[in-house]
């Protein structure tokens, strides 16, 4: 039997952590023995004093991929959509650079980041419903991260196509389709995608800086970044979500929302990741992240926007579901913690430790690994430093230039395989983790580079 979930217990130890890791606010939503508890804690606005309360709601960042992959699966599941046919078939418009591998990118390889696309092209092509059409069309001539199908690479760009296919299979557009077909069926009612339509909800604001403050602005995503970027939800309502998965896409009342064949492609793996830090990943689904704790299955995703951040994790076997929301400070810290506990408890998953170098790093020629990886938007170069270590520097270019100043940090070798050497990178500005850095090769031989899970070719 199942033992009663703690709310009290719990919510201690929410603002606990949250007090420790200067998370100004947060909302906690849990989905166990059927039931879901949600709690929150702290101030949604540290300027306007406005506290965080359960059906607060947040941008939750690239949680929206998954929303996204589930209108796919729909039309999917419905016989409304080949997942293997060349996205072309369904998008004339669309296209590369490389004809070949316009070709060879589908629906499949879209949801499973398998399609070589970039993650940072982040064009803003306005306000109207016309806006992931027009995305689409500026997109063909962004150069590909790495070929169709040769390995898993994060990225965004790819799900507004999924976005535009959505829009053109069902007649209207994609915040429309989410709404009609995903948030009322479930009866999401903290569940949204533009902004005006939070106003009516008491709003997260994201906060930055050692001392969290109020960001300078609440949302800086153009509206065509919907798709892989923008949804505003209550945690309640993103277990709610994901609760539907469990019950093998059946609504609360028995309607069906997906079909449950389309619900297990889903969690079915497509890739492996060589990066399982990044975003705790062993690999991917379609539209899932896929995790293996010490052998037990699950799945969820993650998300960011503005300082706002947002985490799901879903056990299957124990029907378990537990949803994050926060609005700054550590806030990977504060996951990191009390999903350990919460998931420990509830559903026996004991979560990897903390990514961090290690005291004895491994032996490590860098003379191979030394040069420059660009790719759409970011050029990434590793170099010898004064002590012969090796050197990282991350750099946003061209329309990405604004987002940040060039970082720099020192490369600790953690493990090599011959699949992969793994570096941790140390000395990032400060309030950074220290990030996984995985250097590679592809299938035809060249070396990359993969930062945050997007790939970056070596320059010949």
């Amino acid at each position: 039997m199942t033992s009663p979930f703690d709310t009290d217990r719990w919510q201690a130890r929410l603002d606990e952590l949250r007090a420790a890791h200067r998370v100004p606010g947060a909302t906690l939503a849990v989905l166990t023995g059927g039931d879901v508890h949600e709690l929150a804690g702290g101030l949604l606005h540290r300027g306007t004093g406005v506290a965080a309360t359960p059906g607060s709601v947040f941008l939750a960042g690239s949680l929206a991929k998954v929303y996204t992959a589930t209108l796919v699966m729909q039309l999917a599941g419905a016989g409304e959509l080949d997942l293997d046919a060349p996205v072309a078939s369904v998008l004339p418009e669309f296209g590369t650079p490389d004809p070949d591998a316009t070709r060879a990118i589908t629906a499949r390889r879209l949801l499973s980041h398998t399609g070589g696309m970039t993650n940072d092209f982040m064009y803003d092509s306005g306000r109207g419903d016309d806006c992931l059409a027009r995305y689409v069309r500026a997109l063909r001539e962004v150069p590909l991260d790495c070929p169709p199908g040769s390995v898993l690479s994060y990225g965004s760009s790819g799900y507004v196509v999924l976005g535009r296919m959505v829009e053109v299979l069902t007649g209207g557009t994609w915040d429309r389709a989410l709404r009609e077909r995903v948030f009322e069926p479930l009866g999401l009612e903290h569940s949204m995608t533009l902004p005006e339509e939070a106003l009516r909800f008491r709003a997260a604001m994201g906060h930055v800086g050692e001392d969290p403050e109020p960001a300078p602005l609440w949302d800086v995503m153009p509206r065509s970044a919907g798709p892989y970027g923008r949804v505003i939800v209550s945690a309640g309502d993103v277990v709610r979500f994901a609760r539907m998965h469990l019950d093998g896409g059946l609504a609360p009342g028995g309607a069906r929302v997906l079909n449950a064949g389309a619900v297990a492609a889903m969690r079915r793996r497509e890739a492996d990741s060589l990066d399982k830090w990044s975003m705790s990943a062993d690999g991917w689904g379609l539209g899932w992240t896929l995790y293996d704790w010490d052998g037990t299955p699950g799945f969820g995703h993650e998300g960011s926007a503005v300082s706002q951040f947002s985490f799901l994790r879903v056990v299957p076997h124990a029907g378990v579901a537990v949803a994050l929301l926060a609005n700054g400070g550590a806030a990977g810290r504060l996951y990191a913690e009390l999903f350990a506990e919460l998931l420990g408890e509830l559903a026996g998953v004991r979560l990897p430790p903390p990514f961090a170098p290690p005291a004895n790093p491994p032996e490590v020629d860098l003379e191979p690994l030394l040069g420059t990886y660009p790719r759409a938007g970011v050029v990434t170069t590793i170099t010898r430093g004064a002590d012969g270590g090796g050197r990282l520097r991350y750099e946003f270019v061209e329309e990405m230039r604004h987002l940040a100043p060039p970082m720099e940090a020192d490369l600790v070798p953690v493990s090599r395989t011959a699949a992969s050497t793994v570096f941790a990178a140390v000395g990032m500005p400060a309030g950074e983790e220290c990030w996984p850095v995985v250097c590679a090769r592809l299938p035809d031989g060249r070396p990359y580079v993969q930062v945050g899970m997007r790939v970056a070719v070596k320059a010949s």
